[in-house]
């Protein structure tokens, strides 16, 4: 995949929540509304021979809302570690997916919980990519995440983002399968415009 995939999934992803946002602001306000999160995510990531190591990072994620708890989400982040287990290789992965989210909030709770499919890119940098003829320190592929959460509404437009967990798939040149399996685990805060 080259760089121009990467571009044009951020500006479908940014014209989707664009006219998401437009369309909201003709409906009545308790029914739509965007919010902005910031997520800390710690992941277990997997390695070919089938043992794991955990990356660090976080997301920024736009929401925006429009029918009766239907809305849609991107989510751009940024996982790192510096040894893939006890191999002396780092590994730095940025991912900007955007899909469908449905939030669950009951009248009179002051919690919401959520599901999401999304689907965008992910790029490896600074690391080990081997293919069929030789090994590149970059590589991007398609990548698809899906899971849910749980917020806890603070203020009216301050929530803490109690807890995240996503499956997130990734095909990057590993030599063997190409494909990666991670958990993606979160917690952070919530605002809404």
């Amino acid at each position: 995949m080259n760089s121009s995939w990467f571009g044009k999934v951020l500006l479908t992803g940014a014209c989707t929540l664009a006219g998401v946002t437009a369309w909201g602001q003709a409906a009545p306000a308790s029914t739509s509304h965007l919010d902005v999160a910031l997520v800390y995510h710690p992941a277990d990531a997997n390695l070919v021979s089938g043992a794991s190591f955990w990356m660090q990072g976080g997301s920024v994620q736009v929401e925006g809302r429009f029918w009766r708890g239907m809305g849609v989400v991107a989510d751009v982040s940024v996982l790192h570690t510096g040894h893939m287990n006890s191999q002396n290789v780092s590994l730095d992965l940025v991912t900007a997916t955007f899909g469908p989210r449905y939030t669950w909030s009951p009248r009179r709770g002051r919690s919401s919980c959520f599901g999401q499919f999304l689907i965008g890119e992910v790029n490896g940098l600074n690391s080990v990519f081997p293919g069929s003829i030789s090994a590149t320190d970059t590589a991007n592929s398609f990548a698809y995440m899906t899971g849910g959460g749980l917020n806890l509404r603070l203020q009216p437009h301050l929530s803490l983002r109690v807890f995240e967990a996503n499956w997130l798939r990734t095909q990057l040149p590993n030599a063997t399968t190409n494909v990666q399996n991670n958990l993606r685990l979160g917690t952070g805060v919530v605002v809404r415009f």
